[in-house]
């Protein structure tokens, strides 16, 4: 359980330290070395995780639409905007959203499904949902308006990354909704609406940061208040050159045979 758990780690440190690097940079200049470096992880883990730079592009892509989440109770509609939101305020905080929506821009399909695929199919989930309920009229194709929103949204974003840095991305999407709102759904549930969504994420997140804040000083405190005058730390000689072995042992135990091929394999180093 603690390799495996380990091996999980491990994937978890390149996918993000992929998308910080596919964020920066784009994908033709991501380079697979920088990768490494940021992860903090040996060549042969990384391959032992991903065959190509083009497999971990997939695997961002895939984690994207992870940022949002629909809630099935209440308003479909309100559940839809809601998670527009919520992944407009993941383009301004989170790399994986951001990197994900980068790689798709410039069309590295890999070979794989559409990129926009999973976000145009959730939308239009959440629509025909609309249409069970009596939000959305019943003559609209949930497809075909799933795929105007989802195109809407990317350009929005673009040119509100373009603007202002995304800085108004929340304004710009809620202005998206007022304009296509009318064209899907009844006016009585329009009144109820709310196109910059329920919860003001920016401020609930500052709320988050406050609390976490003032939760480590007060730790800091009390563990202080526990100290013994003159009392010193561990020595940490030999905890840290076991670590280091420990660290080793681990990169070996997921490097597989023949990785110096799949290095070759893989792209940009």
């Amino acid at each position: 359980m603690a390799k495996q758990a380990r091996a999980v780690q491990t994937w978890r440190s390149i996918v993000d330290a992929a998308a910080s690097v596919f964020d920066d940079y784009g994908y033709e200049r991501a380079a697979i070395s920088e990768i490494l470096r940021r992860a903090k992880v040996t060549k042969g883990a990384l391959y032992f995780h991903f065959a190509s730079k083009e497999a971990i592009a997939q695997a961002i892509m895939d984690e994207q639409t992870s940022t949002v989440e629909f809630e099935q109770e209440g308003s479909p509609l309100q559940s839809l905007v809601d998670g527009g939101q919520q992944f407009a305020f993941a383009l301004r905080h989170n790399a994986m959203a951001r990197a994900g929506t980068r790689l798709s821009i410039e069309g590295v399909f890999l070979g794989g499904p559409h990129p926009w695929g999973d976000w145009i199919d959730a939308t239009a989930r959440m629509l025909e949902l609309g249409q069970e309920r009596g939000e959305v009229f019943p003559q609209i194709d949930p497809m075909v308006s799933a795929k105007i929103i989802v195109a809407s949204f990317t350009g929005i974003q673009l040119v509100s990354e373009a603007d202002t840095g995304r800085a108004d991305l929340r304004e710009q999407v809620a202005e998206m909704w007022r304009h296509i709102l009318p064209s899907i759904a009844h006016p009585g549930v329009i009144a109820h609406i709310k196109p910059e969504g329920r919860v003001d994420l920016a401020a609930q997140a500052r709320e988050k940061a406050e609390r976490e804040e003032q939760e480590a000083r007060i730790a800091a405190e009390v563990k202080g208040a526990g100290s013994l005058p003159g009392e010193a730390g561990p020595r940490g000689g030999g905890a840290g050159r076991g670590t280091r072995a420990g660290q080793g042992a681990d990169e070996a135990d997921e490097e597989p045979a023949g990785a110096g091929a799949g290095v070759a394999a893989g792209g940009a180093v």
